[in-house]
C-alpha cells in the first residue's frame, strides 16, 4: 500500500518535472510525455481507489 501510494506520488512528480522542460524549452514532446505520465497515473489511481472501494463492500 505504502509502496503504492510512493509510486503515485513519484508518477505526478515526473509529470510536472515534464511539464516544467516544457515551460522552459517549449519542446512539444515534454508536454507529451508529462500528458502520457499524467494520464497513466490518474488511470492506476482511479483503479486504486476502485480496489480500495470493492474492499468496504
Amino acid at each position: 500500500m505504502l509502496l503504492l501510494r510512493w509510486a503515485m506520488l513519484l508518477f505526478l512528480l515526473g509529470a510536472a518535472v515534464c511539464f516544467a522542460f516544457y515551460a522552459g524549452t517549449g519542446q512539444a514532446r515534454f508536454k507529451r510525455y508529462g500528458l502520457v505520465i499524467l494520464k497513466w497515473t490518474l488511470i492506476a489511481a482511479f483503479a486504486f481507489f476502485a480496489v480500495l472501494i470493492l474492499e468496504r463492500i
